[in-house]
């Protein structure tokens, strides 16, 4: 069984910038693509950004294409999301997911969730 814990989330103004972290522990078989998606009131859950740990590949949804960066430590089996400019859009729970397929992560259906850290951006 695999867990994924979410860290950093919080409390932000427009503009600004945050860096959350995603730490899996416990047994893990074949964790090959993590990434993040979020999930604002109201809304679905949507895709944000995956990283591919074999090559360091990664992909990142347009919404948040040169604003958000994905980067992965493999030593420590962590994931980061570095956000900036930051705008109340973006206000949402962010979901760490960490799966064998590329394409199955992506459309949201990962092996492993995380259970989400909260972040809200002010206007």
């Amino acid at each position: 069984q695999v867990q994924l814990a979410e860290t950093g989330g919080g409390l932000v103004q427009t503009g600004g910038s945050l860096n959350i972290s995603c730490v899996a522990s416990g047994r893990v078989f074949s964790r090959d693509v993590m990434g993040w998606f979020r999930q604002a009131p109201g809304k679905g859950r949507e895709f944000i950004a995956a990283l591919r740990w074999i090559d360091g590949n990664t992909r990142h949804a347009d919404s948040v294409k040169g604003r958000f960066t994905i980067a992965g430590d493999k030593a420590k089996n962590t994931v980061y999301l570095q956000m900036n400019n930051l705008r109340p859009e973006d206000t949402a729970v962010y979901y760490c997911a960490a799966g064998q397929s590329p394409t199955t992560l992506i459309s949201g259906r990962p092996q492993y969730w995380g259970h989400g850290t909260q972040v809200t951006v002010s206007s």
